[in-house]
Formats: structure tokens, sequence, C-alpha cells
């Protein structure tokens, strides 16, 4: 059954497992130094004593991977994560905690209406954030099954389309179906300072967070629905609804007016479809501020609702099917930019959605087409499934040229090559400027969005776009040179190599999934990634994490592993300064 509902709090209410199932969760030396039974006992009832409290903890042996133990015919469960961190990877181990709640099925039962689950993790302050985060993308939005809460029904709206929004299944109209998750914040007095509980822990926190969970959960539905359904219609209406909901001021171009305005790469996209192209622009500004000497930021994102790969036909069989996902930037802007304006965003920030159905009819592009994209460049078309930098161009030179943006990052679901460069969990990054760089491999462990900065080189590599009869082809003349780092690279030319604003290009192909479901991938690592920029002291205080939870993962390498920062030898802090060592 579906969850509706994820709320996250820091105070913990006794409940009966047999009737509100628990799971208990977090590193080893946590639950063995700062869990004790009698401070968790409340949650356990009187299904689990003492002594096989204490002897779960014991025989607990997590290593590279989470050990899980059932308790009380899986009423209780208690599961301890990795000991074992690479430097690449995030101390917190949000993927292991969402690989165990992926296969935690414990009996449950409807108490006063009301479905329970209750989730306790015990984690350091700096971890709340990445693990809330993996918490949400456990419990995916939608189901189509009959019997699910959210089970979507196929009746077209007054103006024809699918709902884009699952309705209810009458048969489980009454029951209200939650997830509680319990944060024990454990202070460590020897923590610098921006580790101190306080930013993570107040109720305010726990509320966005719950917003959070929410944002990244809408992601995930999005690109888990079918295009039958999340047409680029369809999304355009949850765009406006996020708009409606956060009071944020949205532009839709539409169609024929994208070819007269000429954004043609856009267009011959998605003109075969028979669900028009899209660009939606989504604006904030603060309010109470004249907006001088703000900077302009836009998250321009990829949503393509199905690739078919156009007369470039991809394999129906092995490669079509899931193509679902190639909206899974866009997606993560929608979400982003959501949670981001609840936070407070204190200057200007743009979501620009680029939505297009690669289909194939009578219309659609051909390979040797020549277009012209918004930048005035002409691109001669050698493959009509390299469509994604098609429209991303039309998009990031949108927020270059009519929105004067300052920074501009493009997110999408771009080439198969990032998941052979960087793996299905880090997604990868070419970006102008090597501070944001280095700031998002970063933030990426505290958000636990991971990232991999993938080699930039446009003097070495651009020339694989090299035509004889346009200013540029729009896929690479060899497929053995750095192929995801070009595709960044064709986007960027479309705002100029010299153009001297920061851009940072970010490959989720493989991060959008894990196994048949989205994961809202991009959410969390957006929001973090300008948490400077909020009033949100949970979100501000994340870049400062990010750059001493690096410090001291560097200061405790090993040969073949670094610690996470509950290591076995102890789980406090050194004093000393990261800066001096």
């Amino acid at each position: 059954m579906v969850v509706r509902t994820i709320i996250y709090s820091v105070e913990s209410k006794p409940i009966n497992p047999t009737e509100t199932p628990c799971m208990i969760v977090g590193h080893l030396n946590l639950l063995r130094i700062s869990l004790p039974y009698d401070s968790i006992k409340h949650k356990l009832g009187n299904v689990v004593s003492a002594e096989t409290y204490a002897e779960a903890v014991k025989r607990l042996q997590p290593s590279s991977v989470a050990d899980y133990i059932p308790l009380a015919l899986n009423c209780a469960a208690l599961a301890a994560l990795p000991t074992k961190c690479s430097r690449h990877n995030a101390p917190s181990q949000p993927h292991a905690l969402y690989n165990i709640l992926k296969i935690w099925e414990p009996p449950t039962s409807v108490v006063n209406g009301v479905q329970d689950k209750h989730i306790v993790v015990a984690c350091f302050p700096q971890d709340v954030f990445s693990l809330g985060c993996a918490i949400s993308r456990a419990f995916p939005l939608y189901s189509a099954k009959t019997g699910s809460v959210f089970a979507t029904k196929n009746v077209p709206d007054a103006e024809g389309s699918l709902p884009a929004t699952p309705t209810k299944d009458l048969k489980n109209e009454e029951k209200e179906n939650r997830v509680i998750v319990e944060f024990i914040v454990i202070p460590n007095p020897d923590a610098p300072m921006e580790f101190a509980p306080e930013p993570v822990t107040s109720r305010t926190s726990m509320e966005l967070l719950g917003q959070i969970g929410q944002s990244i959960r809408l992601a995930a539905k999005i690109v888990d629905m079918p295009c039958n359904e999340m047409h680029t219609t369809a999304f355009v209406k949850e765009a406006q609804q996020v708009a409606k909901s956060i009071g944020a001021e949205i532009k839709v171009i539409a169609g024929e007016e994208l070819r007269e305005r000429g954004m043609h790469a856009l267009y011959g996209v998605g003109q075969a479809a028979s669900n028009p192209p899209y660009l939606v622009i989504l604006s904030h500004k603060p309010k109470g501020n004249d907006n001088v000497g703000l900077k302009k930021i836009a998250w321009v994102g990829k949503g393509i609702v199905f690739d078919t790969g156009g007369l470039c036909i991809k394999t129906p069989k092995t490669v079509m099917c899931g193509m679902k996902r190639d909206c899974g930037g866009a997606a993560a802007v929608l979400g982003a930019f959501q949670s981001a304006v609840q936070a407070g965003f204190e200057n200007e920030l743009y979501a620009i959605l680029c939505l297009a159905e690669n289909a194939i009819s009578r219309d659609a592009s051909r390979p040797d087409d020549v277009v012209y994209s918004y930048s005035g460049k002409s691109i001669e078309i050698n493959n009509t499934d390299a469509e994604g930098r098609l429209v991303l161009a039309d998009g990031v030179t949108y927020a270059q040229r009519d929105l004067k943006c300052d920074i501009i990052v493009d997110i999408a679901t771009l080439t198969g090559a990032q998941g052979i460069a960087t793996g299905k969990h880090h997604a990868g990054i070419v970006t102008n400027n090597a501070n944001w760089e280095d700031h998002a491999s970063r933030i990426g462990k505290v958000s636990g969005d991971l990232v991999f900065p993938m080699v930039y080189a446009p003097e070495m590599h651009f020339s694989e776009f090299k035509s004889a009869v346009a200013d540029m082809k729009n896929s690479v003349a060899c497929r053995e040179n750095a192929t995801a780092s070009c595709a960044g690279l064709f986007i960027l030319s479309h705002l100029g190599f010299d153009w001297p604003g920061v851009w940072m290009h970010i490959d989720m192909a493989a991060p959008v999934h894990s196994g048949e479901r989205a994961t809202g991938y991009g959410v969390a690592l957006l929001l973090a990634l300008f948490g400077h920029w909020s009033r949100s002291p949970l979100l501000r205080s994340l870049p400062k994490m990010a750059d001493i939870v690096e410090q001291l993962q560097r200061n405790a390498v090993t040969n073949d592993f670094s610690p996470p920062l509950t290591q076995e030898a102890g789980i406090r802090f050194s004093r000393q300064n990261p800066a001096e060592k």
C-alpha cells in the first residue's frame, strides 16, 4: 500500500510494535554506545526484552553492507549501517538505509483508521538531512495497482487528459497510511560548533525536512508515471499546481509559440508527438526586497516524458523500456524549486522545464535536418536520439538571454555514458568553474545525492561536433572520447565558452532510478548545493558541514577504506581545526 504521509520528528513516542511496527537503525557504535535498551524500550513494548535487544545489537555485523535483524516476528527490527566507507561515498550511508527500507515488510494493523510504521534513526547532526531524504525515497507515491490507496484511474478529465495526480481507490478510502520518522540526534562534545544539533533538530527544520521529502517523492512520482499519464501537458499541470501552492509566478511557452520565438531545437524534438512541447518557467523573487544586488540562478531540467529515440529508434525490448524516466531532470528541478521557495530562498531563482516527447510520426525530425537553436547557432541532426542536449540548449539560452542569470545549472538524464563513467550512484558533473566543481563534490556527500567530476576540456573535445554544413552536429564523431563530457559541452556552447557566469551540467541518467523505481535524485542535491542562500538553518548548515566532513574523511583515509565518522575507534571528533591539519 502506498504511504501517503511521512512525518519527521525529534520527539519519540511510545508504541506497541504488534500494532505499529518499528525499525531502529543507526551506525553500529551509536547503537552500542548511545542507544541502550532503557532509552528505546518505549518503542519495543513488551515484545522485545532487554536481553533480546542486547543480543541483537551484539550480533549485528555490518561491514561494506548493512546488517538487519528482525525481532518479534518482524514487528520490530534492528539495523546497523555499514562500517566501511570509501572517500567517494557519503559517511551517513543513505543508500544503505534506502536498501534496508525497501526490503522491510513488517505486518501492519489499522488502528483508528490509521496504519503507521515507525522508523527510529540514531545519527549525528550532519547525517539528519541525507538520511531523512533517503527515507522519503524508499516510499514512492505512484502506484497503478488496483489495491493501492493512490491507484490512478484512467478516466479523462474535462480537457480529455488523464490525471496527473493519482486518485484514491474507493476500497481503501478510509485508510491513512503513514510513516513516522523519529531522529535521535547524538550531540558530540568534541565536534566543531557547526555540528551542533540545534539547526537540524528544531521543529521548523523537521517540518522543512518533511516538505523536502514530499518534493523528492513528487519528483519520483513524475518519473515513475508512464507517458500515457505523465505526458507533457500533464507535466505542465503539475508545475502549475506547484506554482499555485507556493505563490510562484509561472510562464508557459507552448507548441507553435516555441517555433515562432526561435526555439527550434526544443520544438523540433517534440513536434511529432500528440502533446506539444513546452518551455515552462517558474520564478521566485524574495518578498520585501528591491532585488538590487541579488544573484539570479536558473535550474534547467530536461523533461523528455518518453524517448523512442526518434527515427534513430532505440531497440524496443532492451533499451526503450524505462524511457519514461527521461524527464528525471525536469522532475528534480520542479521538486527542488518547490522546497527552495518553501525554505525561503534569498536570491532570484528560476526553474526552467524543457518538456517534450521524442516520438515518431510523419512530422518527426530526420537525420540530416538542420535546426536553429534559440542561441542562433545551426545544428545538423546526425542522431535523433541525442535530443536532450537540444532541448537544454534552448533552455539555458533562455536563462542567459531572457532572464540574465548569473548561475545556470542544467540537470538531465543525458547519456548512457554517464553510468559507465561514474556509475549507478554518482551523477557526473561538468562545469566551467573549479570552485563549484569542488563544492558539488563535497555537498553530494551530505545530501545523499552523490556526484563526481567529469573532464572539462572544451579545446580537446568540442571538435567532436564538427559539421561541414552547420555550426555543429548534435552527436559526437567518436564514441570513445569522453562522450558524457562532450554532451555537456554541447549545452555550454550555446552560452558560449567565454561566458563569464557559472555553468554546471549534472548528468544523472543512472542515479535517476534504482531497479524499477525512481529515486527523486537531484532534489536534495540542488537544495544543498545552494543551501547557503536559504533562510533555513537546516539548509544553511549543509555547505559548512560538507567542508568539515570532507576534511575529517580525508584525515581518516586508509589504503582500502576511510571509516565513516562513527568509526570503530570511537565516535568523537578531534578538536583540531580542519584547516590546520
